[in-house]
């Protein structure tokens, strides 16, 4: 990178009026070098580059004044006041300051010329301003009018406007003086009609009088288009950057197993779908290469994503070497933990158990099986790559629900498998479809394989949003489904992600339902109960012993039950999409024609009536991923608390979707023919720790 980029890259406190406490208060905005200013963006724009007559003044303008100052006062009227009242000639406006000092009001003595900034407004007297900004004028001096528009940035306590737009005047002086690097090669730019980064940013702090707010306000003018282009050029290139070292590093080439593998296939209930013995083919050859695995596994629900892992499992365990399993829930994995079971103990293999709630007898006895190499299967939560967790010789680590952890987590277990052979496989799976170009942004260290096929037989879930106004009618509708042999799920809605509150609600369905339908054999089950019970329950209900579970969002992972053809989700204007997508999922998993009742509270948002109208119009998890994405934003569809991703500070992986192809073919022509300007790109945005896998 050049030296005119050392300036910027410079602490805050090279700045003017910048100490440690108002370095300390800027933080809050992720402020700490120079170069931060320059990508802290406007949030809006005011136009100070004209004056308005106060005549001609109308309530609700935000308007750039002048006056002379007719009287000031300070009065009490329920608390104190000043009250400067001012004339231009064409008319009088009131400037009103509820927090002043003594010096304040020694600033306006009658006769006194100043310039102000602020929303006119209906007041007792006419027409006033709440503490505007103002300045005041010499007798000399002319009304001080702006060039540009004047930006208003994200705010922080202790940190005032005019204390931001004077730190980012010295910041846009020093890189007029010593203009940062251009990274973007210039072909990039010509094709995609961006502007050098110099003139974007200074563009979009101090914009002309004349330009286009609208478009700066949806971010979509081409100046915020280059920086969002190169931030999320960073991200991928880190990413990118992670698979590309996993491809230097070794692993153990698990190249054994075939027979054991075609035999198990070959003992399946059930015939593999042609995209199931894709992603099988994908992953057995990536798991002979001795460099690791890191490939992400989409499927929709029910599309058969775990069977595939078994295999994969079951091919590492062929080859004389431990595989664990992750989920983010002591449900979903007891759910892998009893399916594995099934399918592996014919074959010999006990999967162990690891989690955190376990008794520390049984913990002990797991923790000794995992260390001497016993256990060559372990299934558990987010408890295998906690310390103290020691593996033989762990060779494939798979994640399910990948969108519930995070890299750093990812790579964290990754790390439990280095040894003399190497790093382990990776294999992370979800059954919440990503939309391809956020899949890009988000999962770029990872290959990609898609379950786009659901087992034969599956049919659509017919999904209606009704009003609880209409519960009366949904109760009968399960007695009949109940009696004509079918079983029904009610879910109950996640509050609040409390295990009492959930509790009790689900407590208060069950009594009314109990209530309701005396006829009926009814079950409850809920995130209070522990394991065994909730175990029993689902299996009681799987049994046909139970002909209405009531439930908490827990059977979003469940075992399977071919007769359940009703679910009925209260509140479901509270849940995303992607969840309610997985519950349906429940359903629909027999020959019956299946049902899903969403029950909401009237009246409805647009916002919740769009959610809810895509549920009623698709089965298909990827279209309902791309609303949810659409709705709610990557965080959300993600789980960006969880993920670890960092925020974008500019980028929106929504607006700026059709930028990641750009992006993309982008990123490897700078890796191919000049590498150190990616190193700067990602340095740039993503600081000195330079990619994700840092933990």
């Amino acid at each position: 990178m050049q030296s005119s980029d050392s300036n910027l890259a410079s602490p805050l406190t090279v700045l003017n009026g910048v100490g440690p406490a108002l370095a300390k208060k800027l933080q809050r905005l992720n402020l700490n070098r120079v170069e931060d200013l320059l990508f802290l963006l406007p949030l809006r724009y005011e136009d100070r580059t004209q004056l308005v007559k106060i005549g001609a003044l109308q309530p609700g303008q935000r308007c750039l004044v002048t006056g002379e100052v007719l009287l000031a006062e300070t009065v009490y009227r329920g608390r104190r006041n000043l009250l400067v009242r001012i004339s231009d000639g064409s008319g009088q406006l009131t400037l009103r300051f509820f927090h002043f000092s003594r010096q304040q009001v020694a600033q306006f003595q009658q006769g006194v010329r100043l310039t102000c900034f602020g929303e006119a407004r209906k007041g007792a007297a006419g027409l006033e301003m709440i503490h505007p900004e103002y300045r005041i004028l010499r007798q000399d001096q002319d009304a001080a009018i702006n060039d540009t528009l004047t930006a208003i940035y994200p705010a922080t306590e202790g940190v005032q406007q005019g204390r931001l737009r004077n730190l980012t005047d010295q910041a846009l002086h020093l890189m007029r003086r010593a203009p940062p690097e251009e990274l973007l090669p210039q072909d990039v730019r010509d094709k995609l009609g961006l502007p050098e980064l110099a003139d974007a940013v200074l563009y979009l702090h101090r914009p002309p009088a004349d330009a286009d707010v609208e478009l700066m306000l949806s971010g979509t003018h081409p100046c915020q288009q280059r920086l969002a282009f190169e931030e999320l050029l960073a991200h991928y290139m880190s990413l990118r950057n992670l698979r590309a070292l996993a491809q230097t590093e070794h692993a153990r080439a698990l190249q054994d197993g075939t027979a054991e593998v075609t035999e198990f296939i070959g003992s399946l209930s059930f015939t593999l779908t042609a995209a199931q013995r894709r992603v099988v083919a994908e992953i057995v050859d990536d798991l002979s290469e001795p460099h690791p695995m890191m490939r992400l596994i989409q499927g929709d629900v029910g599309s058969g994503k775990t069977v595939v892992a078994a295999i994969a499992c079951l091919k590492a365990i062929s080859c004389g070497v431990q595989a664990a399993i992750m989920a983010p829930t002591e449900l979903l994995a007891e759910q892998h933990w009893r399916s594995f079971g099934d399918w592996f103990r014919p074959l010999g293999i006990e999967p162990a158990w690891l989690s955190g709630s376990q008794r520390a007898a049984a913990r002990r006895a797991s923790l000794e099986a995992i260390a001497d190499g016993s256990a060559a299967l372990v299934v558990g939560t987010h408890a295998l790559f906690q310390e103290g967790v020691e593996f033989k010789n762990l060779a494939l680590v798979v994640i399910d629900e990948q969108h519930r952890f995070g890299v750093h987590q990812r790579v964290a277990l990754r790390e439990k498998g280095v040894g003399d052979q190497g790093y382990p496989h990776q294999l992370v799976m979800t059954a919440t479809p990503i939309p391809r170009t956020l899949a890009m942004a988000a999962y770029a260290d990872l290959d990609t394989s898609i379950i786009d096929e659901l087992p034969p037989g599956r049919k659509p879930v017919s999904t209606i949003a009704v009003p609880e106004t209409r519960r009366e009618q949904v109760i009968d509708r399960v007695r009949e489904a109940c009696r004509a042999g079918q079983q029904a799920y009610w879910v109950c809605p996640l509050i609040e992600e409390s295990d009492v509150l959930d509790f009790e609600a689900a407590e208060a369905s069950y009594a009314m339902l109990t209530e309701a339908l005396p006829d009926l054999r009814i079950g409850l089950v809920h995130g209070r109960m522990k394991p065994v019970e909730k175990e029993r329950g689902m299996q009681a209900f799987k049994d046909g012993l139970i002909q209405l579970l009531v439930a908490t969002t827990v059977i979003e992972v469940g075992v399977d039950v071919p007769n359940a053809s009703l679910m009925i989700i209260e509140n479901a204007e509270r849940m995303g999409l992607s969840q309610l997508h997985q519950l349906r999922g429940r359903v629909g998993r027999g020959s019956e024609k299946s049902h899903c009742v969403l029950l909401y509270k009237p009246p409805l948002g647009q916002l919740a009536r769009s959610r809810l109208a895509v549920l009623r119009d698709t089965n298909d998890g990827f279209v309902v991923a791309q609303r949810d994405l659409e709705l709610r934003g990557p965080g959300e569809l993600l789980g960006t608390r969880q993920t670890g991703l960092p925020d974008y500070r500019i980028a929106n992986l929504v607006r700026d979707a059709a930028l990641m192809p750009g992006v993309q073919v982008a990123a490897e022509t700078i890796s191919r023919d000049t590498p150190e300007q990616g190193v700067a790109i990602v340095r740039r945005w993503l600081g000195d720790a330079g990619r994700y896998g840092k933990v």
